[in-house]
């Protein structure tokens, strides 16, 4: 191959991958973004046993620490004690009616009609 071949086809390489990385995804069903949110408050759940148990694990090598070693200074007062997640419990959010989402009509007709005057005359008008 020549040099020009090679550069021709590493250009091509780079659109490509640039075509590729632009593609947008279309946007998740609503059971797939309620799975997608449950995972997540799984996950957050999950991270928060693993601070618990490491808080205990810490907690047993500082009193194993503070009873072997005479040299040792007493347990300063217990500020941060190791709290218990708990079981993981998930309560999805509630959907809004269709009528609370404002699926009916387009946003701000549902409080006022629409002007029909220029924002200049609209500040120039009388209020009534």
């Amino acid at each position: 191959m020549t040099q020009f071949s090679r550069s021709s086809l590493l250009a091509l390489c780079a659109t490509s991958v640039c075509t590729l990385a632009s593609a947008k995804l279309p946007a998740p069903s609503p059971e797939a973004a309620a799975k997608a949110a449950e995972t997540a408050a799984k996950a957050a759940w999950a991270g928060k046993v693993d601070n618990y148990k490491l808080c205990l694990s810490q907690d047993r090598v500082a009193a194993h620490y503070r009873k072997t070693t005479p040299a040792a200074k007493p347990a300063a007062a217990a500020g941060a004690a190791c709290t218990d997640p708990g079981p993981f419990a998930y309560t999805p959010p509630a959907a809004k009616p269709i009528e609370a989402a404002g699926a009916h009509s387009p946003p701000g007709t549902a409080s006022s009609p629409p002007s029909t005057l220029t924002p200049a005359a609209a500040a120039s008008a009388p209020k009534s």
